[in-house]
């Protein structure tokens, strides 16, 4: 079923530009395509066992035994809760570029190209297998912020590719290194080396490095953290993701928030903590410190902003960074102590909580722009309007509930995620949990800052006539939204699954 999800996409994609001259007919294939895709994600979804902490569904091909390298897929709860998010953002952009007349048919085939890569990256379980969808998925999403972005979509698009390849650099130097050492790509029997501290000993054996194993096995360590760290926007990595959200259009902008920036949060959880438990450790100064200043740091930088797309940006790498502090905590523990066992499976369950939530939130909140930007024009600026919940009600009730989901509203979905996190990193790392709490306060301060300029106040006369959602519009938010009360009421909908996946992480590993 793996190889089927990942191939759907990738004949989704060639059928549309087989049809792209018959127009909305092309759309529709992509969008059928693209339910289907969501459909097989969810029936992996259904069939996964949450008793099984294992890999599940697992595919494996000898593909170049002399090297290593086999086709080897499978899921875990991590997995399968990626596909799921990445086949419904995806869907939601696709529905959401309907009326963007725009995106025609070679647009909505780089949607699918990028969804056939994205499905790649979280089912791979050897390096070169994994690399190659990792790769693969950056030449779609170029073309699409390239060809169909704004104005500064050229500096945006070369910036954006440049940071990621050079992280993908990185990693690929640092997995050559590895199997030079080991004779391993697999995943999994990486992360069992990793556990049981061989993998240091095998660089210090088969590596002529002149200097300490561990200094080596740190270097390693910190060009794999740098290919991860770039593509999720840590502190200081991040300065290519602002242009690149705001010159993308809001459509693309949703599956690069949405479901790409979540590729490296996945490396994190996939390939750091299990393979280099005892470098994160070492690390972990540094580490924290960076989750910290990606919390804070864009969540002033948003509040300075005069253009929705860069508030919501540096909004997203806010959000991010409740990841990066929670994958930090739970590497800080190193002890058996039960109760800061449990408080790190909670750091743990908010994390994953937070990738599925913030990617529906945010492609939700892009998707609000995309719509506002159809009535005014093209513009997005804050001060650009004023009253908008007295002339269109329904968008701004809806785009309010995204808004206060995003900031962490009780009942919504991005609370148990943030509550989580936090809970489980203060007993494990209270200083640094203390300070990121400022970045608490400075979302709610920069969204209600949002909500006032645009929603509240006097109706500027310039958009007394702007029609409200479109009966089809509103009908295809709804699910989101639905969705969004749904997690926020029973996040168990996630957690459940995900139970048996965060007890191995926190019973497994020797970190």
């Amino acid at each position: 079923m793996i190889t089927l999800l990942t191939l759907l996409p990738m004949v989704g994609g060639l059928i549309v530009l087989a049809t792209a001259k018959l127009g909305d007919i092309a759309r529709l294939i992509a969008i059928t395509f693209a339910v289907g895709g969501l459909a097989m994600a969810g029936l992996l979804w259904w069939g996964l066992s949450p008793a099984n902490p294992g890999m599940q569904f697992e595919e494996m091909r000898a593909w170049v035994p002399a090297l290593g390298i086999a086709y080897h897929v499978g899921i875990d709860g991590l997995g399968a809760l990626m596909l799921v998010l990445s086949a419904l953002v995806v869907l939601m952009s696709l529905i959401a570029s309907w009326n963007n007349e725009k995106h025609g048919p070679v647009y909505c085939a780089l949607v699918l190209f990028l969804e056939a890569g994205l499905f790649g990256t979280f089912t791979a379980l050897n390096f070169v297998h994994w690399f190659i969808f990792w790769e693969l998925s950056l030449i779609p999403a170029f073309f699409l912020v390239r060809i169909w972005g704004g104005k500064g979509r050229a500096k945006a698009a070369a910036q954006f590719f440049l940071y990621t390849m050079a992280g993908s650099v990185a990693l690929l130097l640092a997995f050559l290194a590895i199997f030079l050492a080991t004779s391993q790509f697999d995943f999994v029997q990486l992360a069992q080396l990793g556990q049981s501290g061989q993998l240091t000993t095998a660089l210090a054996q088969n590596l002529h490095w002149s200097g300490s194993p561990e200094h080596l096995s740190m270097l390693l360590f910190w060009a794999v953290f740098l290919g991860f760290a770039v593509k999720t926007a840590v502190v200081p990595f991040h300065t290519w993701l602002p242009s690149t959200y705001a010159e993308a259009s809001s459509e693309t902008t949703m599956v690069l928030t949405g479901a790409m920036s979540k590729m490296g949060v996945y490396g994190f959880l996939r390939i750091l903590l299990p393979i280099f438990p005892e470098q994160m450790q070492h690390a972990m100064k540094p580490l924290l410190w960076m989750a910290v200043a990606s919390i804070v740091l864009p969540a002033f930088a948003a509040w300075a902003q005069k253009d929705l797309k860069r508030t919501f940006a540096y909004s997203s790498i806010n959000h991010l960074g409740y990841c990066v502090l929670g994958v930090c905590v739970a590497a800080q523990f190193t002890g058996t102590d039960p109760a800061m066992a449990t408080e790190k499976a909670a750091a743990l369950t908010g994390v994953l909580l937070q990738i599925f939530s913030h990617g529906i939130t945010a492609a939700a909140l892009f998707w609000f722009i995309a719509l506002l930007e159809r009535r005014s024009g093209g513009l997005r600026g804050i001060e650009d309007f004023g009253g908008l919940r007295r002339v269109v009600p329904v968008f701004s009730g809806l785009m309010g509930i995204a808004i206060f989901a995003s900031l962490g509203l009780p009942g919504l979905n991005g609370f148990p995620a943030e509550f989580l996190i936090f809970k489980g990193a203060f007993p494990l790392a209270p200083r640094a949990s203390s300070i990121a709490v400022l970045g608490l306060l400075m979302t709610a301060v920069f969204l209600l800052t949002v909500i006032q300029k645009v929603f509240s106040g006097p109706v500027n006369p310039k958009w007394s006539a702007m029609p409200d959602l479109t009966t089809t519009e509103r009908w295809a938010l709804a699910p989101v939204i639905a969705l969004m009360l749904l997690l926020g009421l029973y996040p168990q909908l996630i957690t459940g699954v995900m139970h048996s996946t965060v007890m191995q992480w926190v019973t497994g590993m020797r970190f």
